[in-house]
């Protein structure tokens, strides 16, 4: 007989690490080894974005060792916020109270996580922030350096925003944040990140900016484009201006 739901709810952990994929057959093993060696009581989901380097391959493998690893498979590269989205639904419709999100390649320490999770009591949304430690991006290239430290004075000014606003290193509260304020996010690619913490944000939930070193990208390369970078300035831009005449798209409706 299949369990009920209240049987499964039970089986599962409160917390649950999601990781976007795509092109990381270098990474997912030593991920999920330095993961596992935490030994937190929390599940892990992959979500593959149809990696044609067979990314998806190993995380199935994983898979059918680990009960607690999970593999979601993308039938076509959808890009990062909709695997976000996905991701997100998922954690809700599954009843987690917490949901970890980074990145695959190790430019997320895995071994920050159980720092951030310290914080996840007393906060609505927690995220791993470069900005207040000197130290957080010594690694990383003039370049990357630059557009990191640039995006962040950006959407510090034109949004008020002082948190790292573009980092995907966060924890949830989804317990306390409603499932319908992640559809008021229509971004789909790396400006998924800025737009819903700008909308959590102006909902008045609760952040906190944890300081972290993000160490240089372990195999791969970066999935950020120009054409990415450009969108993510219009978006600022359009979400500053949301801001200031208090459009009704960035509010959740009030209960009565």
């Amino acid at each position: 007989m299949p369990d009920t739901p209240e049987q499964e709810y039970r089986k599962l952990s409160k917390t649950l690490i999601m990781i976007p994929t795509y092109n990381e057959v270098g990474n997912v093993a030593p991920m999920i080894k330095r993961l596992l060696a935490l030994k937190l009581d929390a599940d892990i989901l992959f979500i593959d974005d149809n990696s044609p380097d067979g990314t998806g391959n190993i995380l199935d493998k994983y898979a059918a060792l680990y009960e607690n690893i999970k593999v979601l498979h993308h039938t076509y590269k959808a890009g990062i916020g909709t695997a976000h989205q996905y991701g997100i639904e998922w954690a809700y419709n599954h009843c987690y109270i917490r949901l970890v999100t980074m990145d695959g390649d190790f430019t997320h320490s895995p071994e920050d996580i159980p720092k951030l999770l310290e914080y996840s009591d007393n906060y609505d949304i927690v995220i791993g922030g470069r900005h207040a430690r000197k130290d957080s991006i010594e690694g990383w290239t003039l370049w990357r350096k630059f557009v990191t430290i640039g995006a962040h004075q950006f959407t510090t000014r034109l949004l008020r925003l002082p948190y790292d606003a573009t980092t995907a290193f966060r924890i949830y509260r989804l317990d306390k944040i409603p499932s319908e304020i992640w559809w008021m996010v229509k971004s789909t690619g790396y400006s998924f990140f800025i737009e819903s913490l700008c909308i959590l944000n102006e909902n008045k939930f609760t952040i906190y900016d944890v300081p972290v070193v993000f160490p240089p990208r372990a195999a791969g390369t970066s999935k950020l484009t120009i054409k990415d970078m450009v969108y993510w300035f219009f978006i600022v831009k359009k979400l500053a201006l949301q801001i200031r005449t208090h459009h009704r798209k960035l509010y959740l409706p009030v209960q009565f």
